[in-house]
């Protein structure tokens, strides 16, 4: 955990050294519009985002929220798990979509929501679901939904002004200066892009360790997680596309799920489908070799690279 505290840290610590860069940058420039300007617009438009996300959510993914009588055991789970995590109990939700996730919306603790959809349901058994619902609850209890919105401002504010620098209509002879400012704005963008969605990936990691802490075993979250990569590989190109707004919220991106098989191959040594805690322990003692299109498919994306992801589950098997 401390290491993962340690990563979280130096990269708001980067980032904001980037801002402080940039600003200088500005400072030195001449003619271009204030760093602040672009600061302002950017907050006030993550800020609207913010504010009517669970309603696009809502709307995109159908879901429909259910009370105690509606889904008995589902609904308990949660109620368990939100108590075990002393947090207030999230509003719980249904979509009727087919693919096998779930995910965590809403503005805060106190408005949190968590929807499963129906092709989770019908795929993992009580144990994997219950893991996968202390993951989105963590995801609340962590307010990563906040978290990710604001840091997702420094690379908003740093393309709007890269644009600004790059095509500025001034025609003196600082113009090449700020041309070349504007080229730096998009490197810091694309830097700060990146170091956004390792931040994205950082969450994951804590969302996981919050389910173990839930009381969940790491085995029955590794099952679940393998479970998810091959009920989406089964999916259409036309499901999938249903839910390329969302993947970022979900326990795993399904646009993956054909290349993570290959290697969660090897991790199901007796064929089963599931992951069992001798199989964890096995893959604790190997080494993860990853490509380099598999470095770089991981550093795009929002989640982590799967294998990696199980195997970090694998530490904390004997420790809970």
């Amino acid at each position: 955990m401390f290491a993962l505290h340690t990563r979280m840290f130096l990269l708001i610590a980067a980032l904001f050294a980037i801002v402080y860069a940039v600003m200088v940058m500005v400072g030195i420039s001449i003619g271009v519009g204030s760093f602040y300007t672009y600061l302002v617009m950017a907050i006030g438009m993550m800020f609207f985002q913010y504010m009517i996300g669970p309603k696009i959510i809502e709307w995109s993914s159908q879901v429909k929220y259910i009370k105690r009588e509606d889904n008995p055991k589902l609904f308990g789970m949660v109620e368990d798990l939100a108590r075990r995590a002393n947090m207030p109990m999230p509003r719980v939700c249904i979509s009727p979509m087919a693919i096998p996730n779930a995910f965590a919306f809403g503005r805060g603790i106190r408005d949190g929501r968590v929807c499963v959809m129906q092709g989770i349901i019908d795929l993992l058994n009580d144990d994997e679901l219950r893991a996968v619902l202390g993951h989105e609850l963590a995801h609340i209890k962590n307010r990563d939904v906040l978290t990710i919105t604001m840091i997702s401002v420094i690379p908003m504010v740093l393309y709007h002004l890269a644009w600004q620098m790059m095509y500025s209509r001034r025609r003196d002879r600082d113009g090449n200066s700020t041309a070349l400012f504007g080229l730096i704005a998009f490197l810091f963008y694309f830097i700060t892009n990146l170091l956004v969605l390792y931040g994205s990936r950082i969450r994951e990691y804590y969302a996981d360790r919050g389910s173990i802490e839930m009381g969940n075993k790491p085995a029955s979250l590794a099952s679940a997680l393998y479970k998810l990569v091959y009920g989406s590989a089964r999916l259409n190109s036309d499901q999938l596309h249903e839910a390329e707004g969302m993947k970022a919220f979900f326990a795993n991106d399904p646009s993956r799920a054909y290349r993570e098989i290959r290697e969660l191959a090897q991790v199901d040594l007796d064929r089963s489908g599931t992951l069992d805690t001798s199989e964890l322990m096995a893959l604790r003692q190997k080494t993860v070799k990853m490509n380099f299109g598999d470095h770089l498919m991981e550093l795009m994306s929002t989640h982590p690279n799967m294998l990696k992801r199980i195997q970090h589950l694998s530490q904390y098997t004997g420790s809970y």
